[in-house]
C-alpha cells in the first residue's frame, strides 16, 4: 500500500527544483522563490488539512482493462516521443517475421504491417487485443505473457516491445524470453517509460471495483538495469536514446509565469493527480519535470 499526499508531492517537486538550483542550473532569485513557495504550501489550510490517500498496487490487467476502450483516443504524449525514433529503427531493418510483444491495441503493430512485416501481436489483456483486432488488419493477435511467449525458439527476425517493461519487476527473465525467439542477427526494439518519468508520478491508474484508489504496479528500471539484462541474454546494443518531451510542450522553468498571482490548490482529488497539482507550483514543476520521458533501445542477437 502506498500513501500519497498532495502536499508531499508539491514539496517534492520543490525539492527537485531546489537541487537543480544547488547544482547551478538556476539563479538566486529562483531558489529564494522556491523557499518562499515551500513555506506558503506548508501554511496552506486546504493542503495541510488533506488526509492523504492510501493507494493499492494493482495488476496491470486491471488498469488496461479499464483503459483499453480509450487508449488510442486520449492524448498520450509518450506516443509522439517514442514513435519517431522507433520508426527510424524500423526503416533500417529488412522486412521479415515480426513479433509485437505486449502489443496492446496494436499501436506499433500497424507501423510494422505498413512496412510489409508479417506480424504476430501478443498481449496479456483480452480487452486490448479486442481493440487491436478491430483497428489493425493484416496482423495476427494472440493472448500471451511476456514470460512465456507462444513462439518457437529463433522464430522471428524482429521483436518489438512498447511501453510495457516498466510493469515487470525483473527485466532479466523477460529479456531472456524476448531474446529466445529471435533468429541470429535479429533485432529487439524496446520503447519504455524512463525511470525518471515513473519517479515523477506518471503511472497508470487502476481504480478498484468500488472506486478504491489503485495504481498499476510500475517499476523504475535504470539504463544499467536494461543493459545488464540484455547482456545476460546474449544481446548487443545497437542504439540507445533517452528522449525528453518536445521543448514546445515543456515550460521554461527560468521564465516567470505570465501572472504573479499564485495558483490555488482547489483541485486536489486523487483521480487527477499528479497532473492537477502541477499548476499550483508551475516554475518548480517545470524544473522538476525537465527530465527524460522515454528510453528507446535497439538490441541485436549476434550470429
Amino acid at each position: 500500500m502506498t500513501y500519497q499526499h498532495p502536499l508531499a508531492y508539491l514539496v517534492g517537486l520543490e525539492g527537485l527544483a531546489l537541487l537543480r538550483g544547488w547544482a547551478g542550473d538556476f539563479d538566486r532569485e529562483f531558489t529564494l522563490e522556491r523557499l518562499a513557495e515551500v513555506r506558503a504550501l506548508l501554511d496552506d489550510p486546504v493542503l495541510a488539512a488533506h488526509p492523504g490517500v492510501d493507494v493499492a498496487r494493482a495488476d496491470p490487467a486491471a488498469g488496461y482493462r479499464t483503459w483499453a476502450s480509450t487508449y488510442d483516443d486520449q492524448p498520450n504524449g509518450l506516443f509522439a516521443i517514442d514513435e519517431p525514433a522507433v520508426e527510424e529503427i524500423f526503416d533500417s531493418l529488412p522486412v521479415g517475421e515480426a513479433l509485437d510483444a505486449a502489443c496492446g491495441t496494436g499501436r506499433l503493430t500497424r507501423h510494422l504491417v505498413a512496412r510489409g512485416h508479417r506480424v504476430l501481436g501478443i498481449d496479456s489483456s483480452p480487452e486490448m487485443l479486442d481493440v487491436a483486432r478491430r483497428r489493425v488488419t493484416g496482423a495476427r493477435f494472440q493472448l500471451g505473457d511476456l514470460h512465456r511467449l507462444p513462439v518457437d525458439d529463433g522464430a522471428v527476425d524482429l521483436v518489438v516491445c512498447g511501453l510495457a517493461l516498466a510493469h515487470m519487476p525483473d527485466l532479466v527473465p523477460v529479456m531472456a524470453e524476448l531474446a529466445r525467439v529471435l533468429r541470429p542477427s535479429g533485432s529487439l526494439v524496446i520503447s519504455d517509460a524512463h525511470h525518471e518519468l515513473v519517479f515523477r508520478g506518471s503511472v497508470v491508474k487502476a481504480v478498484g471495483p468500488h472506486g478504491e484508489p489503485g495504481l498499476v504496479a510500475t517499476y523504475r528500471h535504470t539504463i544499467g538495469d536494461f543493459l545488464r539484462a540484455a547482456l545476460a541474454a546474449g544481446l548487443r546494443v545497437r542504439r540507445c536514446e533517452e528522449l525528453s518531451r518536445p521543448a514546445s510542450i515543456t515550460p521554461d522553468p527560468s521564465s516567470r509565469p505570465a501572472t504573479s498571482a499564485p495558483a490555488q490548490p482547489a483541485d486536489v482529488a486523487w483521480d487527477v493527480w499528479p497532473w492537477s497539482l502541477l499548476g499550483i507550483v508551475p516554475r518548480a514543476a517545470a524544473a522538476a519535470w525537465e527530465a527524460p520521458a522515454i528510453v528507446v533501445w535497439h538490441f541485436e542477437r549476434p550470429v
